[in-house]
């Protein structure tokens, strides 16, 4: 199953991230290691939805600093602080932010010109610390919406319920 990329564009999403996530759980079975994990999620979840950027940013100094990586696409910020932007607006809050029109956030950190929209969901360990945040960003306004925050969610949850 490792060898096969899905191409979810043009499905419903609901069913999209339904297979995704069977998929992506597969290959993680038995895998307790984050980076990996993250760099998989990566890499399955930029080439299912054909984002612009996919990756993690990953807490390096608890409530103040994440440092990027893994990630898929063009280079990303090296570092963002907590509160920064729309990752550490998302890890000081711990909680998903969907911003419609990153052009429209008080304080967007622009990394790639082209990003027009954006996702960035916490990632949570077993004890319920953050690891890191999810961040994906797209060259289209509106591109994610509460189905989106679900499925994410759903499949960060991964790092906190693992069974390896």
């Amino acid at each position: 199953m490792a060898e096969v990329t899905l191409d979810l564009r043009g499905q419903p999403k609901t069913e999209a991230y339904a297979e995704l996530k069977t998929h992506a759980l597969a290959i993680l079975e038995g895998v307790d290691d984050d980076i990996c994990a993250m760099a998989t999620m990566s890499s399955l979840l930029h080439n299912a939805f054909g984002h612009l950027w996919t990756g993690f940013y990953r807490v390096v100094t608890p409530g103040k600093l994440l440092r990027v990586g893994p990630y898929q696409g063009t280079l990303g910020c090296l570092e963002i602080t907590f509160g920064k932007g729309v990752c550490g607006t998302s890890a000081a809050k711990g909680e998903t932010v969907v911003v419609a029109d990153v052009h429209a956030f008080p304080g967007h950190i622009t990394c790639d010109g082209r990003s027009a929209s954006e996702i960035v969901v916490p990632v949570y360990g077993r004890n319920r610390e953050l690891l890191a945040v999810l961040d994906i960003d797209s060259e289209h306004k509106n591109t994610f919406d509460d189905v989106d925050r679900a499925a994410l969610e759903d499949l960060m949850s991964w790092f906190q319920h693992r069974t390896a």
